[in-house]
């Protein structure tokens, strides 16, 4: 796994991989059940049989708490992530 120096420090972070090098998860729609490849960079994408939103579950990530995320996977990625904010 890559890790990323983030800060002056120089510290490495290797909670951004699934955003720096994402994969693929299968997510089922909720309105007609097919499974839906969403990477893991990804929040939502539109089911390919029904044309529906469905949205990948998200745990907590690093995006949430540290303060070098931003700097970390980019500012373009950190706002579709976090809503555009």
């Amino acid at each position: 796994m890559e890790k990323t120096k983030i800060g002056s420090s120089g510290v490495t972070c290797p909670g951004s991989a699934g955003i720096k090098d994402p994969t693929i998860e299968l997510v089922p729609c909720p309105n007609c059940g097919t499974e839906n490849e969403i990477f893991t960079d990804e929040n939502s994408v539109l089911c390919e049989s029904c044309g529906k939103i469905v949205l990948r579950s998200q745990d907590p990530s690093c995006i949430d708490w540290c303060k070098y995320a931003k700097e970390c996977i980019g500012e373009e990625k950190y706002k579709e992530l976090k809503g555009g904010k």
